[in-house]
């Protein structure tokens, strides 16, 4: 079964948006669903398990109906799910490469029965063995995933990095030759995080930055490939190659970026989500603010 398209690009408004920010999942899956609904945004991602564990309990037929309805009730859409952060699918360790393709199998069957069409997982790191055996080993494990679930509705998408240590996919190309390499690129897509890239070295700053990043991203992967932005701004210089989000508007990738996102026909079907520092902060909670401060850059 193949994942939803997001090929419609509705007329730049308001309302077209889909906001949304990581939220937790204690207490349940549905409680992600209600507290982004709470706050005010149209979408939301979260993890399916718990992030720093390989195993987890089944999902009972209660907690699928409550995730489910919560969505019904709420109106929240296209939820994304983020993959444990154990998960190396670069790896040259042959036993943890092989238990990495094991979870994946495990969080994809558990998006495809939450009815989570887009699972965001980073590439992985080569750990010595070299940029292209890295790449090669990524190819290799998501073909093994896909072909383990012929029948989920799931995107895996492959998402931009910092590129700390040796982790790949701080070049769009990183992305480019795994979707390349891949048996089944339909089942794959590309997750693009502002922090990342920005951290990476790419600029987004003025307008025609901005515009040559994106005919860079066009360039080798796609703008068609983008299933997911994840909106972080970073506390690091621009090439630090540190991954350290921020509030929007409040690191050094500062605002006009986010101007230009949210104010792009390209995105506009995409969700949008946020993976700022939580907490409150004269008396408004941190994601109230930075929703607040990104529907403030939608264009009238």
């Amino acid at each position: 079964m193949m994942p939803r398209p997001r090929n419609a690009t509705p007329p730049p408004s308001r309302a077209a948006l889909k906001l949304g920010a990581h939220m937790s999942i204690a207490g349940g899956h549905d409680r992600a669903v209600r507290s982004a609904h709470e706050f005010g945004f149209e979408t939301v991602q979260l993890f399916t398990k718990n992030n720093n564990q390989w195993k987890a309990p089944p999902l009972t037929d209660d907690q699928v109906d409550a995730f489910r309805r919560a969505l019904d009730e709420t109106g929240v859409v296209d939820p994304v799910s983020h993959t444990s952060y154990l998960i190396n699918m670069a790896s040259p360790d042959d036993a943890l490469w092989k238990r990495s393709i094991d979870a994946m199998v495990v969080e994809v069957e558990r998006c495809a029965r939450l009815g989570i069409a887009d699972l965001v997982v980073h590439p992985g790191a080569h750990v010595g063995s070299g940029e292209a055996a890295g790449l090669k080993r990524v190819a290799e494990a998501l073909d093994r995933v896909v072909e383990a679930t012929p029948d989920a509705a799931v995107t895996i998408d492959l998402e931009t990095t910092a590129g700390q240590g040796s982790c790949l996919g701080h070049r769009f190309e990183h992305l480019r030759d795994v979707l390349a390499l891949a048996s089944e690129p339909a089942r794959l897509g590309v997750c693009v995080d502002t922090c990342h890239i920005f951290a990476a070295g790419y600029s987004l700053d003025d307008r025609v930055r901005y515009d040559e990043t994106l005919d860079d991203l066009d360039r080798t992967v796609g703008l068609g490939m983008v299933r997911v932005w994840h909106l972080n701004d970073s506390l690091r210089e621009r090439a630090s190659r540190v991954d350290r989000h921020a509030g929007i508007g409040v690191g050094r990738i500062g605002l006009e970026p986010f101007r230009f996102l949210v104010n792009d026909p390209r995105f506009r079907s995409l969700p949008m989500i946020l993976e700022t520092p939580k907490g409150i902060e004269e008396g408004e909670e941190l994601d109230a603010r930075n929703l607040r401060i990104l529907r403030g850059l939608v264009a009238s």
